[in-house]
């Protein structure tokens, strides 16, 4: 006999989270307050994006049932979501102190302190959910999230490809390989392992997954255009003072150029048409803004190079500032959506 909970567990599986929670309110419409159908219900809305429901959830699940181990650790979960993470761990460490002997706690508990970049006390608490089952997946994948997120990426590879040998077709485990490889600018073999986890998977992943390549560079021209064209301006303001400062500015500017342009062209070109046609899935205005803020900018810091006249260097500072600030407009609606 099926119950709210087991029909809930098997729609949120499916990706189909409206019907899921249809079915768990109706469970407690017959069993108002039930702390587990309460805890469920967190973890379906939270899976949704509704954070802040989830918390009121997990906080209700609680209220009803305060030695509840389940709902404890379900709000850390959303807590971590939400970014308080000095909370998640409190709520996390609740959740480990009533159930010690559960490995889903200490790897909530390793997921609160990632969040929170206490990575020491995060891979001790992924390994004593290890210790429970050295061949378990979930707590393989938890101490290879761990030590991704620490820029371990040798050791989160090993993690990984340990949960792969046990489940082959684990879509969290092969969701982490590529995302590993993206990481560390393997492109192709990103790309090819999301495509494939797509094709097993469809519900799994959405459009912006694939828009990474896209997100990738522009966060790298961000960071490197940040810092080179004030160094550019920086240097040829120095000519006064200095009389080789124009043309060691020029160098510099044509170094950032050629430096930026071909870290786009090492992501973007083996990524292919994709992630172009996903780029739906992200604020389109944003993104085109910095695409076209990026490339003036590049190609104006080599006109500088070239004829080491002001103009060009102060409409790169112009492209430049117009590229960081539409960047951080991005970064704050997608945030907002996401919450």
């Amino acid at each position: 006999m099926t119950t709210a909970a087991s029909r809930a567990r098997l729609l949120a599986e499916l990706g189909r989270f409206d019907q899921a929670e249809t079915e768990l309110r109706n469970g407690l419409l017959a069993r108002p307050g039930d702390p587990d159908l309460l805890a469920l219900l967190a973890a379906v809305l939270r899976l949704s994006g509704r954070h802040h429901d989830a918390l009121a959830a997990a906080e209700a699940a609680i209220e009803a049932a305060p030695g509840s181990a389940s709902a404890h650790a379900e709000r850390a979960e959303t807590l971590v979501a939400l970014s308080r993470t000095r909370e998640a761990i409190e709520a996390a460490s609740a959740a480990a102190r009533l159930r010690p002997a559960e490995p889903e706690v200490h790897r909530v508990l390793a997921r609160a302190h990632t969040a929170h970049r206490d990575f020491a006390q995060a891979r001790a608490a992924a390994r004593r959910a290890l210790a429970f089952d050295p061949r378990s997946v979930p707590s393989l994948l938890t101490l290879a999230e761990v030590e991704r997120v620490s820029g371990r990426t040798r050791a989160a590879a090993r993690a990984t490809r340990a949960a792969l040998a046990e489940d082959p077709g684990h879509p969290a485990g092969r969701w982490l390989i590529a995302l590993l490889n993206a990481e560390r600018l393997h492109v192709g073999d990103a790309m090819r392992g999301l495509r494939e986890l797509a094709a097993d998977h469809p519900a799994r992943l959405r459009g912006e997954a694939f828009a990474w390549p896209i997100v990738g560079v522009l966060a790298g021209l961000r960071s490197g255009l940040a810092a080179g064209v004030p160094l550019v301006l920086s240097v040829r303001l120095a000519t006064g003072w200095w009389s080789s400062a124009g043309l060691f500015a020029q160098a510099i500017a044509l170094v950032v150029a050629v430096v930026t342009a071909s870290f786009a062209a090492r992501v973007l070109l083996p990524a292919g048409r994709l992630p172009w046609r996903c780029l739906a899935s992200l604020p389109r205005g944003a993104v085109i803004t910095e695409l076209v803020a990026a490339a003036a900018s590049v190609a104006l810091l080599v006109a500088y190079a070239v004829t080491a006249l002001w103009p060009p260097l102060l409409l790169a500072v112009a492209a430049a500032g117009v590229l960081i600030l539409s960047g951080v407009f991005r970064v704050r609606v997608t945030s907002l959506n996401a919450s």
